[in-house]
């Protein structure tokens, strides 16, 4: 139970902190620095993804040990028993992943002012390390630093209509991150639906989520840098890509749902395609 506890806790932060990046390109815009915003972004990055390094062996270790209660027999009550208790044990780390995602979601304002803040000073100190020592050590020159007033991006968009946020980059965000939230977990599920190909059965869990790749690398992510560009350029208002990041954490949220409809029958998909294959 403390296991899983720690794995849901994981879980969370990660998909706190990848909600969280949205904020950086209001912030970007916001200071017409998107460069820096996002440089800024991958030292928060980094807490993602020393817990992403850690929940992955956890989460293994979860299912090896339920196949292992379960016993020899696959059809055995014994094991069927084990197969449902991990069940509910998934669920419940996919469910800390949608509770992660609100929390980014409501973050977002305030991370938005903390980006603005962070990217003022390290204009003036021009290193990274200094600025953390700073906000650690010299809180109060961190702030009088973050006073300083930066300048926005030579247009803001005033009076520029606002048209609209693509569908297809909504409803792409929803299923890369329905894939990405529930494919490595689908993969070590069906793992212990078949113990004797789990190992393939893990192993296809890059391949499940190489398809997510390519969507968010051929439309969500190409789409999202075209408006925030657009906004730089004074194509389009600030509050476009405010909005935008509130429609991607909302996107995200309703994908964290999707992983749980589609947990069970990705499952079976990736047991009967590792069976092939083996």
């Amino acid at each position: 139970m403390e296991r899983l506890l720690l794995v849901a806790v994981l879980t969370a932060v990660i998909h706190m902190i990848n909600t969280l990046i949205y904020s950086v390109r209001v912030a970007g815009v916001r200071t017409g620095r998107l460069a820096t915003a996002l440089s800024m972004f991958n030292v928060v990055f980094l807490l993602s993804s020393t817990a992403n390094m850690i929940q992955g062996p956890l989460l293994a270790t979860i299912v090896e040990t339920a196949i292992k209660k379960g016993g020899q027999n696959v059809l055995g009550q014994v094991y069927q028993e084990q197969l449902a208790t991990l069940n509910i044990d998934i669920r419940l780390v996919i469910l800390s992943a949608t509770l992660g995602t609100l929390v980014g979601a409501i973050l977002i304002p305030s991370f938005v002012k903390i980006f603005v803040k962070a990217i003022a000073v390290f204009g003036q100190v021009g290193s990274v390390p200094r600025m953390l020592f700073m906000i650690v050590f010299t809180p109060r020159k961190f702030g009088e630093l973050s006073g300083t007033t930066l300048a926005g991006p030579l247009s803001s968009g005033a009076g520029v209509k606002y048209t609209g946020i693509p569908r297809v980059l909504l409803i792409s965000n929803v299923l890369v991150t329905g894939i990405f939230t529930t494919g490595v977990l689908s993969a070590l599920y069906a793992g212990a639906l078949y113990p004797d190909y789990r190992v393939a059965a893990t192993l296809m869990a890059s391949i499940v989520n190489g398809v997510a790749q390519v969507l968010f690398a051929t439309v969500v992510d190409p789409t999202a840098a075209r408006i925030t560009d657009q906004s730089l350029q004074g194509e389009r208002a600030e509050g476009d890509v405010r909005r935008m990041a509130y429609y991607l954490a909302a996107t995200r949220l309703a994908g964290t749902l999707l992983a749980q409809l589609i947990f069970i029958p990705a499952a079976y998909v990736i047991r009967y395609a590792a069976v092939i294959i083996t």
